[in-house]
């Protein structure tokens, strides 16, 4: 049934009225109607004849929010609240064994006519809700409130539906969780939380509810409510606890309705230095002497979810200068950065990563970011870019910092321009780091040690900790997530190989005798020094087991 929520949406996308001051009641039903080309029929008061009523079963009309209430020359009148919902309007022909007229009514208006003319019965919609909960929803009844309610923050005002939608997301605030997951099954509508990488349930809205909290979302992401077959993208601002949030929601069909992912992002998580992005002193060093370099290219590469943007973000953040002028490129603009240039990339205008770049270079840049890395032009204007002046920055999908040598190789780049424009490529993923209020010194099994290979020569001055959980890290043990690094440098003898199209094993080797840390050793750097645990280094390092040290 559509909303309150809903039908305002509708009437402001349509013109029908402004968010300042909409129509209220039956005069924006009216209007709606007349938009739909439905006639508009109030229903408080009218007498329906008993065979009227007997032409549709009162579990279907309670189902469907729809009232016959009038009958002639063969045709049944049926008001309905949702004048978009096409298969309840088709099925009512089947029902009601004969041909339809359907007329728009408020939700109002239909649950208590469907009261009075059919009766209360146990489960029926209205005993459904709670006690402080209006009956039916009303297709009118909250639409003054919801256009006039505080982006983000529930009243007293506000109905139910809006107030468990900022629960929910106050409560993924409150758990510091990076993506809240609405997902409907079967026989229920479950929500979780990723926290530091790891999905964590909580508390579950009425499976009855479900529609009614997509919708809710739906609006406030400003995406359309009444396309439910094909996948959808949006964006929210919200204010929780004083605290601006974007979310960028992801509405995806599935058997038993839309899934809802919102990432939620937080400006906050950029102000921090690199030494928050888990850099230990000597890498920091290193990290920050690459990103100053007066022109070249460097990579950062990883799969989905490995902090690579983040640590971008930060690199641009330590660089941003009054002196700089630094222009990004990305798909899509997941945080505004103050004083710096950013770009969306929209294919459906041709705005693609290339033509951005390509674009961008003519505004005399300083310092470039695009996003990814993803084809043989994009490579190509980038390296050539970092030949003429410029420092770029990207990304890189690949299992280790050798292999972006490769990879751009095999999307089209040519060895030559890799191997003069690539200054370095690092590689990251991300672990948990150990909750500092339940922190526990302990001894590790043989087992474990055995696991990353350990000696006892390095067991000399180690710290092994784990976190025994508790209330400020809802017993996981585990507070925010740290990077663990592979920084590969392109030097003269690098840059030989590269030329001759050697291997990435091959570059690996020789990386690793010129001194290169792999991953796997930064993380067991930071295992010793207590500030994270061997589980989840092993956890994320398992591929780096298996390659040549």
């Amino acid at each position: 049934m559509i909303t309150a929520d809903s039908l305002l949406t509708i009437a402001l996308e349509r013109g029908l009225c402004t968010g300042e001051d909409p129509l209220a009641g039956e005069e924006l039903a009216r209007a709606v109607a007349a938009e739909f080309g439905m006639p508009f029929v109030p229903l408080a008061g009218r007498v329906i004849p008993a065979e009227v009523l007997a032409r549709l079963p009162r579990a279907f009309v309670q189902q469907h929010a729809v009232m016959p209430y009038a009958g002639e020359d063969g045709v049944l009148h049926v008001a309905v609240a949702d004048p978009i919902a096409v298969d309840v309007i088709d099925s009512l022909g089947h029902v009601a064994g004969g041909r339809i007229q359907p007329a728009l009514a408020t939700a109002d208006d239909i649950a208590r006519a469907i009261t009075r003319h059919y009766g209360r019965e146990a489960g029926a919609p209205d005993d459904l809700l709670p006690e402080h909960e209006p009956a039916a929803g009303g297709i009118i009844s909250s639409a003054v409130t919801v256009a006039a309610s505080e982006e983000g923050q529930a009243s007293e005002r506000d109905g139910p539906i809006i107030k468990l939608v900022q629960s929910i997301i106050a409560e993924a605030v409150r758990r510091r969780a990076s993506d809240i997951h609405l997902e409907p099954l079967e026989r229920r509508f479950r929500v979780r939380y990723r926290v530091d990488g790891v999905l964590l349930e909580g508390d579950e809205p009425p499976k009855r509810r479900q529609l009614a909290i997509i919708s809710r979302l739906k609006i406030m992401a400003n995406i359309s409510i009444a396309e439910k077959r094909v996948p959808q993208d949006g964006r929210i601002q919200a204010e929780v606890a004083g605290r601006t949030l974007d979310l960028r929601v992801s509405s995806l069909p599935t058997t038993h309705g839309e899934s809802i992912v919102m990432r939620i992002l937080d400006q906050e998580e950029l102000k921090p230095g690199l030494a928050q992005l888990g850099f230990l002193p000597d890498d920091q060093r290193q990290f920050e002497r690459l990103i100053t370099s007066p022109d070249g290219i460097m990579l950062v590469t990883g799969p989905t979810g490995s902090g690579k943007t983040t640590t971008l973000y930060a690199a641009l953040h330590h660089l941003n200068q009054p002196d700089r002028k630094i222009i990004t490129v990305e798909e899509p603009v997941e945080y505004q950065l103050t004083g710096i240039n950013q770009v969306p990339v929209n294919a459906g205008i041709g705005m693609t990563f290339a033509a951005a770049l390509r674009a961008m270079l003519r505004q005399s840049p300083n310092i470039v970011m695009v996003g990814e890395i993803r084809d043989q032009e994009t490579a190509e204007i980038a390296l050539s870019a970092s030949l003429t002046g410029h420092m770029v920055f990207s990304t890189l999908h690949t299992n280790d910092a050798p292999s972006a040598v490769t990879r751009l190789i095999d999307i089209g780049a040519k060895p030559f321009l890799v191997a003069a424009s690539l200054r370095a490529a690092m590689a990251q993923r991300l672990v948990r780091r150990i909750c500092p209020q339940c922190r526990r010194a302990y001894t590790p099994s043989v087992r474990e040690l055995h696991a990353l290979g350990l000696t006892s020569a390095r067991l000399e001055g180690a710290t092994f900790a784990h976190g025994a959980g508790c209330t400020t890290c809802h017993g996981t043990g585990y507070l925010g997530r740290m990077g663990i690094f592979e920084i590969f440098l392109v030097h003269d003898g690098i840059r030989g190989m590269i030329y001759d199209n050697v291997t990435a094993a091959r570059l690996r080797e020789q990386a690793r005798h010129d001194g290169m840390r792999t991953m796997r050793e930064d993380g067991i750097r930071k295992v010793l020094a207590g500030l994270t645990t061997i589980g989840e280094v092993v956890s994320v390092t398992v591929g780096d087991a298996l390659q040549p040290l």
